[in-house]
């Protein structure tokens, strides 16, 4: 049995397609881990791909195409680009940290990430955020609101200082025990086997 620090953001499509690939592995457990992908590139001074590209279309056309390609090759069909992205996701990171503290991470973020990846929902907006996660049977509304409480607010700020001081600079990353990965291309490490690969 191997343990993964898996650090998350509902955010990024990538951090997505990175749980799925981990999660086929046998005897692989992840301990999830928020840090807010924005406070990340800032203390990093890195910025996020659709940024940092924007004037190479190419090569924008191009990270669309791997995207979509890792889906396929490790059998993901229920992924969808968000028809919403770039989404901000401030709240959905401080309404996980409710669901970290609540002890119901898990739920949580399944819930959201299926809502941002697979169902294409807006999980900025609170009343949106708030019905994805009574479908998957938490306390919605509640959650959403504790959102507004300065100790949630310090929790998250804490978490993402915490990753950029690990030495994140980006999402997905990952640490086997000191070890850091980053990007899901580095999912097989850890015996993440392609289903389809390209003909």
């Amino acid at each position: 049995m191997k343990n993964l620090d898996f650090y998350y953001d509902f955010g990024s499509p990538n951090v997505y397609l990175a749980w799925k690939a981990l999660s086929q592995v046998e005897g692989l457990t992840l301990t999830l881990k928020p840090a807010l992908i924005g406070g990340i590139f800032k203390g990093a001074n890195n910025q996020p791909p659709w940024q940092a590209f924007a004037g190479v279309p190419a090569k924008m056309q191009y990270m669309m195409v791997e995207i979509k390609r890792f889906a396929a090759m490790y059998d993901v069909a229920e992924f969808q680009m968000n028809p919403h992205f770039p989404v901000n996701t401030l709240l959905a990171m401080r309404t996980a940290m409710v669901a970290h503290a609540d002890e119901v991470a898990e739920i949580y973020f399944q819930a959201v990430q299926t809502a941002m990846w697979e169902t294409g929902r807006d999980v900025s907006k609170p009343d949106v955020l708030a019905a994805v996660l009574t479908e998957a049977g938490l306390p919605g509304e509640p959650m959403v609101a504790r959102t507004q409480e300065p100790e949630i607010k310090q929790a998250l700020m804490d978490v993402t200082q915490a990753a950029i001081d690990r030495g994140l600079f980006g999402l997905p990353t990952w640490f086997d025990a000191q070890d850091m990965y980053f990007g899901k291309d580095n999912c097989w490490m850890f015996g993440a086997q392609p289903r389809h690969l390209p003909s």
